[in-house]
């Protein structure tokens, strides 16, 4: 039997691909998002309950990640050398990083407020669209 500690997922961010379970904590390239604020990153795969899960699968499903804090990495020195001609260059550079907590793996959670929202959205597209034909017609 797997436990829910077992469960992992397989999340995008940047451009790059991170294996998680809830608790973890990790470094990744630095987000637009501000510190102590969570955040839902693309969700790839869900395993760790049986088969995983992939695709169409995968609806209703998201992690939440909270941005702990903005870090610098570790410094990284570069240097370039061309023998007998003198040439020697140095140059380094330290990472901005963001570190992040998954705090939850699971389903979406329908919050009371959301469904308002999606409910005035249609309404004003339907408006948008109800004066845009009546210009067409006019014209």
């Amino acid at each position: 039997m797997a436990t829910k500690t077992d469960s992992y997922a397989i999340i995008a961010l940047c451009g790059k691909q991170y294996r998680v379970r809830e608790g973890e904590r990790l470094l990744v390239d630095r987000l637009p998002h501000d510190e102590g604020k969570t955040f839902h990153p693309d969700l790839i795969m869900l395993g760790g309950e049986g088969d995983p899960k992939l695709g169409d699968a995968l609806k209703g499903a998201q992690v939440t990640a909270k941005v702990s804090a903005h870090v610098l990495g570790k410094k990284v020195i570069v240097g370039k050398h061309r023998r007998r001609t003198g040439y020697r260059r140095r140059n380094g550079h330290r990472s901005r990083l963001s570190q992040i907590e998954i705090q939850s793996i699971g389903t979406r959670g329908r919050s009371p407020s959301s469904t308002p929202q999606a409910k005035g959205r249609t309404a004003t597209t339907a408006k948008k669209t109800a004066s845009t034909t009546t210009k067409k017609e006019e014209s």
